[in-house]
């Protein structure tokens, strides 16, 4: 897991085993994506919501889960 601080600003993608961090201040939690099934078949991450593409289809959801916090991690540091 990465938690990034930047002025005062804390950005990681919410865990419930990091929901401590919560208690730290205001808080805002916004959808990074969205992780759903596939019109054809299988699971697709929509990273629309985070200025990226639609990722998959990927056989498996954890596989869709796995490449969602890949794009995050390579695109936008978290």
């Amino acid at each position: 897991m990465t938690v990034t601080i930047d002025n005062g600003v804390i950005t990681f993608v919410y865990d419930d085993g990091l929901s401590g961090l919560l208690d730290l201040g205001p808080h805002s939690i916004v959808r990074a994506s969205f992780v759903e099934p596939a019109p054809t078949g299988g699971w697709t991450a929509d990273m629309k919501p985070s200025g990226g593409p639609l990722l998959g289809p990927f056989h498996l959801r954890a596989e869709a889960l796995t490449a969602e916090r890949e794009w995050l991690r390579d695109h936008r540091g978290l």
